[in-house]
């Protein structure tokens, strides 16, 4: 049997309660464990590194840099973009992608403190 829980109810209500009033609403758990979902992908950190490293890149130099496909790099981007990770603006005939403060932040908190991103 797991020791993972209580043998014994032994609820400090007051402390639980006071929590309970104040938790993640459901809403903000959904979108926080979406963009969580959009950076456990290998392809999509890496997508993620590359522009923290660099700032601002598009999508060819972003499949270059991840040694991948164009349209495969491209599904990624959406993928980060549409969890709010990633934006993008247009450059006359090139998209130009970057990480939001959210992609940033999440980032950082996901690399360990081994790797060295430059956000």
């Amino acid at each position: 049997m797991a020791d993972d829980h209580c043998d014994l109810l032994c609820l400090d209500l007051e402390i639980a309660e006071a929590v309970r009033r104040r938790r993640l609403d459901t809403e903000a758990a959904e979108r926080g464990a979406g963009r969580a979902r959009a950076l456990a992908d290998p392809t999509r950190l890496m997508l993620a590194a590359a522009l923290a490293e660099a700032g601002e890149l598009c999508v060819c130099d972003l499949a270059w840099v991840a040694e991948r496909s164009q349209n495969l790099v491209s599904h990624h981007v959406r993928a980060l973009r549409a969890a709010g990770l990633v934006r993008s603006r247009r450059e006359g005939k090139m998209v130009m992608y970057a990480l939001t403060g959210a992609g940033e932040a999440l980032l950082r908190s996901v690399l360990s403190d081994n790797v060295e991103v430059s956000v």
